[in-house]
């Protein structure tokens, strides 16, 4: 089955979906929506909305990816980032996602950022972003590198057979492309209300994992649930004692237009209190991440 949190059916308690792939048809048109409401009123607004407008160029690129043929493997992700042979059409994807917006809010030093990436090879660049070594003087570029990155795995990724991808023995990885969650969405209708799915920062393929257990190291007897004072509690941090690292998660129960990579964006206020309580984050927004 393919679909999305909000795509599961109501009225039926079952066994919960072990792998959801993308609809990358919508996906990132429904990331851009909620970074704009969410923008509203909050103090990095202008952020908000720029990120949005990347969404929206990200939604434009899906278009331009062909999916190559991809065999999937026993215990091994299909899609495994730095060894998957990337389609040519990434390339294209990119292209799209640097037209020159008509935005005149947007200032000259990332519109120069833009220019310089139209007129430069990606490919290194790529490479050393799935690797995660990425220089700081290329920060500014590899944001929209992996932003083209991020299209084009959501878009390969949602033309697999669902039914052959199996969870990865460790369950705190994509079991499509290895990487690890922006965060984890709890489920507030469908098949299995309550059900945890970390939400793959790259791909976007959720995967279903226990909520007992830290998905940094599997300890379950030091979690607990952090968030901002006068918060409506859709958006927490669970923090792990064992590991002193911490995760999001969004409960859908609070509000059913949770996104996992916009409302990450959203709290990065939450990862600056818990990150001065001692806590280390256990895999960072990719686009925060790259700028």
């Amino acid at each position: 089955m393919s679909g999305e949190f909000g795509d599961l059916p109501t009225g039926v308690i079952a066994q919960p979906d072990p792998v959801i792939l993308p609809r990358a048809d919508r996906l990132f048109a429904t990331r851009a929506s909620r970074l704009r409401h969410l923008s509203e009123g909050h103090p990095m607004a202008d952020w908000l909305r720029f990120m949005a407008g990347l969404a929206d160029a990200q939604h434009d690129a899906v278009a331009a990816v062909v999916a190559p043929a991809v065999a999937i493997l026993p215990h091994t992700p299909p899609l495994d980032g730095p060894a998957h042979p990337r389609d040519p059409s990434w390339r294209r994807a990119l292209a799209r996602i640097l037209v020159e917006p008509a935005d005149p809010a947007l200032p000259d030093q990332t519109r120069q950022v833009m220019a310089a990436l139209r007129d430069r090879d990606p490919e290194p660049l790529a490479a050393a972003w799935l690797a995660g070594v990425v220089p700081a003087t290329e920060a500014g570029p590899a944001m929209f590198v992996a932003a083209a990155l991020q299209v084009y795995f959501a878009a390969v990724a949602a033309t697999l057979p669902v039914g052959d991808i199996a969870l990865l023995a460790q369950r705190g990885l994509c079991p499509v492309c290895g990487s690890a969650p922006v965060a984890g969405v709890i489920t507030g209708a469908g098949k299995a209300p309550g059900t945890r799915y970390l939400h793959c920062g790259l791909c976007a393929t959720a995967w279903n994992h226990v909520r007992v257990a830290c998905i940094g190291c599997g300890e379950s007897k030091s979690l607990t649930l952090q968030e901002i004072e006068g918060g409506n509690g859709a958006v927490m941090a669970e923090t792990c004692d064992a590991c002193m690292g911490y995760a999001k998660m969004l409960y859908q129960a609070k509000d059913m237009q949770v996104d996992p990579m916009a409302d990450d964006l959203a709290s990065l206020g939450l990862d600056i209190l818990v990150g001065e309580a001692g806590w280390s984050r256990l895999a960072a927004n990719p686009l925060v991440l790259a700028g």
